[in-house]
């Protein structure tokens, strides 16, 4: 089948008839940058050095770099030259704003080297063959480290591009003299061994690679400048204190307490502090707790010691403020508290439910706006003098019991106002024993008619009673039972009574 070209297509061939150029048209009329910044080595140290090729590098570009340490694969970032045409370059200055806002003479900025070409192919294969056989290397040091009792930690090492520096980075908290290490490394690669002493947080930038936020470690993606934490960052921002919860790779305080610090701080000069007296609209009161994020403080008032949540903005001078009885003279704002459903039925009735359960609804709705408001001792809302008895989401093991026995006090209390007078008339049916509703066998097999008596803790038995009459026990009485029971088993050779027999009753 043959192919035909269409006229729209040969028109926009045509460079007569387009009006954008192409990207090889604007790669053409670039110009070549006279200084590149770049990022290199393991500890991505930015440097910004001069170039004097003829190519024109984009940003990503690998090229080799003469740093202060020997040759070196390099990462470009961008151009600072004015007339680079490039639509990411920036000028000198801002590349100088950025490093100052950054940490300044603290920020790893290098300016001392060169570079020398973009990375051919056979630079990239050099390179990728010196990064593979450093897990052999470090294997080697490791145990050349502790042959010769070497007091550290070693972390990790780097090559470079021709391969006659190795960098070492060993971990230690004090100074250590590793001179002899030195020239004990030093006949196993032939070449020159650098020794650099890093920290735990310039550790983790080595080796560690997520977080518990499932990002990059921040240390190693784009932190330059690991300035220190305090617990305050902590407590500011009303984080746990929990040390395993806001630490990181390294075991020291994340660096994401430090990036809203300075915000916390500015809020938190706005808020009163705690146990001062301040004045609201419904009077003065003292300062309990506050919320730097959402700008509320807690207040205990001085009349009632009701605490209300009040925002920044509403607190006043505690001599200025209203009185207690100025403030309950003025109406309170009858939507405060409620939830967005309880407003719009407040506002529309028409959007209130129509259907037989109604009321039910609403008295929930009542009972879970009452809930979520801040003030604890709010009066109830409940429909009923008892309150609603719904059940509320979240409540806890104990609120449930409570509602549960508010509830049967008040079914109890609706029975007996429905009974009326003629509750208390009902007679009360007596707690029967087993010993009240039988009749009582005495060990010669005939019902027993007589009285047992005793003293006052002892029970008796109306004479010629039956399984309704009335039986008084007291304290002991089953004892003296079992007494009198073994002792007329023992008979009256052994010092028993004799079978069958009771005490004379006083009545006969």
């Amino acid at each position: 089948m043959s192919i035909f070209p269409l006229p729209v297509f040969e028109r926009d061939a045509d460079p007569a008839n387009r009006t954008a150029l192409t990207d090889e048209e604007i790669y053409a009329k670039l110009k070549p940058p006279s200084s590149i910044v770049v990022r290199f080595g393991r500890m991505k140290l930015v440097g910004e050095y001069p170039y004097r090729g003829d190519s024109k590098p984009g940003c990503g570009s690998k090229l080799v770099v003469k740093t202060f340490r020997a040759l070196e694969i390099a990462e470009m970032l961008t151009t600072t030259c004015s007339n680079s045409g490039c639509g990411k370059s920036v000028s000198r200055r801002e590349m100088l704003e950025y490093v100052e806002n950054s940490g300044g003479r603290e920020y790893p900025f290098q300016t001392q080297g060169e570079v020398l070409r973009v990375a051919t192919v056979e630079d990239l294969n050099r390179w990728s063959a010196a990064q593979s056989g450093m897990k052999e290397v470090l294997q080697k040091i490791r145990a050349a480290a502790e042959d010769a009792r070497f007091p550290a930690k070693i972390v990790d090492v780097e090559p470079v591009l021709d391969q006659s520096v190795l960098v070492v980075y060993y971990l230690s908290d004090e100074r250590i003299d590793f001179r002899f290490f030195v020239e004990h490394l030093a006949p196993l690669f032939n070449c020159r061994i650098e020794m650099r002493q890093v920290g735990a947080r310039d550790e983790a930038r080595l080796v560690a690679d997520y977080e518990r936020c499932g990002q990059h470690c921040c240390c190693k993606n784009f932190l330059k400048v690991l300035k220190p934490i305090s617990m305050k960052s902590a407590k500011t921002q009303k984080a746990t204190l929990d040390p395993l919860k806001i630490s990181g790779r390294c075991g020291r305080l994340m660096c994401c307490l430090r990036y809203e610090d300075e915000t916390y701080e500015e809020l938190k000069k706005r808020l009163p502090r705690n146990k001062t007296r301040v004045g609201t609209v419904e009077g003065p009161g003292i300062v309990l707790e506050s919320k730097i994020l959402v700008q509320l403080v807690l207040v205990r008032l001085e009349a009632d010691g009701r605490e209300i949540a009040v925002p920044v903005e509403e607190l006043c001078d505690p001599e200025k403020c209203p009185t207690p009885a100025v403030a309950a003279a003025i109406a309170p704002d009858p939507m405060r508290g409620m939830t967005a459903a309880g407003v719009r039925r407040k506002v529309d009735p028409s959007s209130r439910p129509q259907s037989a359960s109604a009321p039910n609804a609403r008295r929930q709705d009542e009972y879970r706006e009452k809930s979520q408001r801040l003030d604890p001792q709010a009066p109830d809302a409940s429909p009923s003098a008892g309150g609603s008895t719904a059940p509320v989401q979240g409540e806890s093991a104990s609120q449930k019991k409570r509602r549960r026995r508010k509830k049967k006090r008040q079914a109890d209390a609706d029975n007996a106002a429905r009974l009326g007078p003629t509750a208390n008339a009902l007679p009360k049916s007596p707690a029967l024993t087993p010993l009240a509703t039988s009749s009582i066998e005495d060990d010669d097999g005939d019902d027993a008619d007589d009285t047992i008596e005793g003293s006052d803790e002892s029970r008796t038995l109306t004479q010629g009673g039956s399984a309704a009459g009335s039986i008084t026990q007291g304290d002991g009485s089953g004892k003296r039972k079992r007494r009198r029971r073994r002792r007329r088993n023992r008979g009256p050779n052994m010092g028993g009574d004799a079978p069958g027999s009771l005490p004379p009753s006083p009545q006969a």
